[in-house]
């Protein structure tokens, strides 16, 4: 039984989605929700960001660590034990070859790693408890994943923030066939999850009851900001250069979305088309909305099908409410859900997303189909290490280091990337490159290394246009 067929959800207190049976059609329901703060992403006190690295010591295989989980975490989770597996990264081909910027020691297979997986062992309703929470403090989401969800018509499980801000509605399956589930929940924004049974059906023979429940067997806790800078990554860099360049260029001339509403609100009305996207629970890229239709753009090493497209949260407006703040907006959560198109050249994947009028409001982007100019001006929306909305490029005046370097910069083939010194890290792979002229996008952010560089626009516009 698959659980995002059958699940609905509710935004505060009138939000509701119902989504069918396994043969049914999706039917969302959203209310508007803009402006208000969910909560702070950050500590109260301010500390700058940690670029790239190359110095920082990385484990070359096996388990890295991760930050153990404080007393009152563990208290409320149970049994909880951090889970971190590595993979060894696919070595690029093709002339010039280097590795995605978003690459790090923990995953090796070219995203971001935002969080940690926790086992947990819990069981909720029908002669169980039937709420339990999961608190982490100073965790920046929390998500839980259910491996077994077998209730009786009419009952329905909620996950939620404990205030009824942001809550998620998971409706029963058919009886008993939904015993198998596997599936992730949606995160819940913040440092405590809330997940609570409800009943609403009939009564049940005592021989079935030993069947029934909803097992929560692993919980995915968002990094907290200072977790996030401590985190070891893998420096990212060209073919002959030393290995001790850093993402972040020079003096970080990066800033809070927001921070350019009045001075440039023209990039900051484009940087609500990108959007964080969450993968498999604890991995993060950025992605953006390409064309008018249901289409979005993120690297192909950020995922390349529709499996993991369909288990990634796509989160719009996740932006600082003020500038410098620490408050952040609620953002928009939707699911990923088919891949149309992707290619390791190009390093591209072009996906759809569920309930796509939710998020039709923040806008998109278009493609330049011309090659910019060496020393043309250009900005980059992004979540850089997982941070709300960032715009590299300096505010309200001349781009100074964001610019283009070099038009025909060598990628995963030749002369297949547009280079700049742009300010990015880890997190920002799949973001859209602006050029400040056009205000189109003319690449396709995907490797680090000082200089930083994206895919070509023209070339993608060639492989893609038939979509969109």
């Amino acid at each position: 039984m698959n659980l995002r067929r059958a699940v609905s959800i509710v935004v505060g207190a009138s939000a509701a989605l119902a989504l069918a049976g396994t043969a049914g059609a999706a039917a969302w329901k959203y209310s508007a929700d803009e402006g208000r703060p969910v909560g702070s992403w950050q500590e109260a006190v301010g500390s700058a960001r940690t670029p790239v690295a190359a110095e920082r010591p990385a484990a070359a295989t096996g388990t890295a660590a991760a930050p153990s989980s404080s007393p009152a975490a563990t208290a409320a989770a149970g049994t909880a034990k951090p889970q971190a597996t590595a993979s060894a990264p696919a070595s690029p081909t093709g002339t010039g070859a280097r590795s995605p910027e978003s690459a790090t020691v923990q995953g090796g297979d070219g995203r971001q790693k935002v969080g940690e997986l926790l086992s947990i062992d819990k069981l909720l309703g029908y002669g169980a408890p039937e709420r339990e929470v999961f608190h982490y403090p100073r965790a920046s989401y929390v998500k839980v994943h259910f491996s077994r969800m077998a209730m009786l018509p009419g009952d329905y499980v909620t996950v939620s923030d404990g205030k009824g801000r942001e809550s998620y509605r998971y409706d029963a399956p058919r009886l008993l066939d939904g015993v198998s589930t596997g599936r992730w929940a949606m995160s819940i924004t913040g440092d405590t999850a809330v997940v609570e049974m409800h009943r609403g059906g009939g009564n049940l023979v005592g021989s079935l009851l030993g069947r029934l429940g909803v097992n929560v067997d692993r919980v995915a806790r968002g990094y907290s900001r200072q977790e996030q800078a401590r985190m070891p990554e893998q420096q990212l860099t060209a073919p002959g250069r030393t290995g001790r360049e850093e993402s972040v260029c020079g003096p970080d001339e990066s800033r809070d979305a927001v921070c350019y509403r009045s001075a440039d609100p023209v990039a900051y009305t484009r940087s609500k088309a990108i959007a964080r996207l969450l993968i498999n629970g604890t991995e993060l890229c950025t992605g953006w909305r390409v064309g008018s239709k249901n289409r979005m753009l993120t690297n192909n090493h950020c995922f390349a099908d529709s499996a993991n497209a369909y288990e990634t949260e796509v989160w719009f407006n996740y932006q600082c409410a003020t500038c410098g703040g620490f408050e952040v907006f609620r953002p928009t959560k939707v699911w990923g859900d088919k891949v149309l198109a992707t290619e390791h050249v190009l390093d591209f994947t072009l996906f759809t997303v569920g309930n796509f009028r939710a998020v039709q409001k923040f806008g998109y982007l278009s493609l330049d189909t011309a090659r910019p100019a060496r020393g043309q001006e250009l900005y980059v929306p992004q979540h850089p290490a997982g941070e709300p909305t960032r715009i590299a490029g300096r505010n309200g005046a001349r781009a100074g280091t964001c610019a283009v370097a070099d038009p025909a910069f060598d990628g995963y083939a030749a002369d297949s990337d547009v280079s700049y010194y742009c300010d990015t890290e880890g997190g920002s792979s799949g973001s859209p490159v602006l050029s400040r002229k056009t205000n189109k996008v003319v690449a396709l952010h995907h490797f680090g290394g000082c200089p930083n560089s994206g895919v070509r626009a023209d070339l993608l516009n060639a492989k893609i246009r038939s979509y969109l």
